[in-house]
């Protein structure tokens, strides 16, 4: 079997993702979905690009506050790398639990770019967000089993 070039694949993904996805992993886990991304296929692994770059920066300033608030709340180390279950939690939870704060459903019908978006409308900006019923879905969210 060919040894697989990471770098390779780095650099081709560079190439054909113009605005990366802050919440990739949450997308492809299927538990939120979003209107505003799009997926691709690169060297027999899936990939999720941003289709709007002013709504990217709003979903990031997001992504960002939900990782240092869940820091306490998953027991990470900040100079740790986070592990994928985890980052799954933070993630998933993160947005469901942003759109529960708000009254809606926060299940895998929970767009990323729409709650976060009704959330800056609400809230006025994500750093007034209310964190602490946003880490309560974050640690409650389990990730689906594997497969047996």
């Amino acid at each position: 079997m060919a040894e697989y070039n990471e770098d390779a694949y780095k650099l081709a993904r560079k190439a054909y993702i113009e605005y990366s996805c802050p919440f990739e992993r949450a997308l492809l886990s299927r538990c939120v979905g979003c209107g505003r991304s799009s997926k691709l296929n690169l060297a027999e692994r899936e990939a999720i690009a941003c289709g709007d770059a002013a709504v990217r920066e709003h979903c990031l300033t997001f992504y960002q506050a939900v990782h240092e608030n869940a820091q306490f709340a998953l027991k990470i180390n900040p100079d740790a790398p986070w592990p994928f279950g985890k980052e799954i939690r933070a993630q998933c939870g993160g947005v469901r639990g942003l759109a529960e704060a708000m009254g809606e459903a926060g299940n895998e019908m929970a767009d990323i770019a729409t709650t976060v978006l009704r959330g800056n409308e609400r809230f006025g900006g994500s750093e007034a967000f209310p964190y602490s019923e946003i880490m309560r879905a974050v640690v409650h969210f389990e990730p689906r089993k594997r497969r047996a």
